[in-house]
């Protein structure tokens, strides 16, 4: 708009808090899964367990996962530049977006050799299932632990969804192999497969839709376009708030931008600041791009048309009481 300023309130500095506690937890959870993954597809080859095998293969897959979780938090952590004047924090959507992808690969691959196995079982040593399971198990828990305690971003939410899914593997083996210990029943093996596959499959595609949704620039779920339009509008010195927009520049960090009908525009500077503090202390954004505009400009393009033309000014997200 002519004759007024495009005031930006943004901060470029890297994400503080967890960042760096995160990439240090992904880096040592995708040490120690590595390495019971070996262990684990050795003992499940050795004792003929589909349920040891799969669990083996996603923990496999979840040590690419916690690679790509672990690359993309480093990455994430680089400041803006020239180029990506954002900074580079969509890479951990990103990181998010493929695991989810092979959360849903995975579990295909398992339940297509978990319908295999029961159309032609084979014999499964019980007793070694049973103790590597129990292993597996107790890493699993370590690993989990290790995640809960980083900052909870969809990356490491996706990281966090694997290494579930070879929790739930792993006391799916446990009780498989003491079943079969006990009666010697084998089919116990591919149906425990196939009820862990579907479980991971359900979180795996509530992940996907999170990562799409944000790839999307959508409106963060926790947050309510309205409410914040609102808000905004309450603030002391505003008239309405339009063309609002909201959306995750990464993990952590959310953005915003609207326009903002000012009842005096000599009151702006005042205002924004109060506008940041709210948005900042009651939502958390504090990423903000405010367009300041006269409540006479919006009363003039609500007028009716003239004969020579139209126009109409945008619809208020938010309006303050009485304006």
């Amino acid at each position: 708009m002519a004759g007024h300023a495009h005031h930006d309130a943004h901060d470029h500095r890297p994400p503080h808090g967890h960042g760096g506690d995160s990439r240090r937890i992904l880096t040592l959870a995708l040490a120690v899964t590595l390495s019971f993954a070996l262990i684990e597809a050795i003992g499940g080859w050795l004792a003929s367990s589909l349920a040891l095998l799969s669990d083996a293969g996603h923990m496999l897959v979840d040590s690419l996962a916690l690679g790509l979780a672990a690359l993309a938090a480093w990455i994430a952590r680089r400041p803006p530049s020239l180029r990506h004047t954002f900074g580079l924090g969509r890479v951990e959507t990103l990181a998010a977006l493929a695991n989810a992808l092979l959360l849903v690969g995975l579990v295909t691959a398992v339940s297509v050799a978990a319908v295999q196995r029961l159309l032609a079982p084979t014999d499964v040593r019980g007793g070694l299932v049973t103790w590597i399971a129990l292993a597996g198990l107790v890493v699993n828990l370590g690993v989990a632990w290790l995640l809960m305690g980083g900052r909870r971003n969809l990356n490491v939410r996706a990281a966090l969804l694997h290494v579930i899914g070879d929790l739930l593997g792993s006391v799916g083996a446990l009780i498989s192999g003491l079943v079969i210990l006990t009666t010697g029943w084998t089919p116990i093996d591919p149906i425990l497969s196939l009820f862990i596959a579907a479980l991971i499959l359900i979180s795996g595609l509530r992940l996907l839709r999170e990562t799409l949704h944000t790839l999307l620039e959508g409106v963060p779920p926790h947050l309510d376009l309205q409410e914040v339009g609102r808000a905004m509008a309450a603030v002391e010195g505003t008239f309405s708030v339009h063309d609002l927009h909201i959306w995750a520049l990464s993990a952590e960090k959310t953005a915003l931008s609207a326009h903002v009908v000012l009842r005096r525009i000599d009151d702006w500077e005042p205002l924004l600041g109060r506008l940041r503090g709210m948005l900042a202390d009651e939502f958390g954004i504090e990423h903000v791009t405010l367009q300041p505009e006269p409540v006479e400009t919006i009363l003039y393009l609500r007028r009716p048309p003239a004969r020579t033309g139209s126009g109409s000014a945008p619809a208020p997200v938010g309006q303050a009481q009485g304006g």
